[in-house]
């Protein structure tokens, strides 16, 4: 996982997300369902980048990323984007790995 910390970092992502779909996991450091949710995405085998925002640490970006694709903020929350556009989302304890996989393939 790579972190995701500056707003330019984030429009650049969105602009290659047409070339190169990627996972975004917004996880707060205090959460005990945050770091349930981190260990959950650390099984996943895939080709895709994932890119993780701490929100508390990362503030302006966690909102930009929700006024940008218009989805409600969670911590934890995993989104797929594509596009530039998220695709698929969970959070809390929907995000597992077999969910993830599964979302992947119906629809990256």
């Amino acid at each position: 996982m790579k972190r995701l910390t500056t707003v330019e970092e984030w429009h650049e992502l969105m602009k290659n997300s047409w070339e190169q779909p990627f996972i975004l996991f917004k996880m707060s450091l205090t959460c005990s369902a945050s770091l349930t949710a981190k260990k959950e995405l650390q099984k996943l085998k895939s080709e895709l980048p994932i890119y993780v925002v701490y929100v508390q640490n990362d503030r302006e970006v966690s909102n930009l990323i929700e006024s940008d694709i218009g989805v409600q903020h969670e911590s934890p929350q995993l989104l797929i984007l594509k596009d530039g556009k998220g695709i698929w989302q969970a959070t809390h304890y929907h995000i597992k790995k077999s969910a993830i996989t599964s979302a992947i393939k119906s629809y990256v």
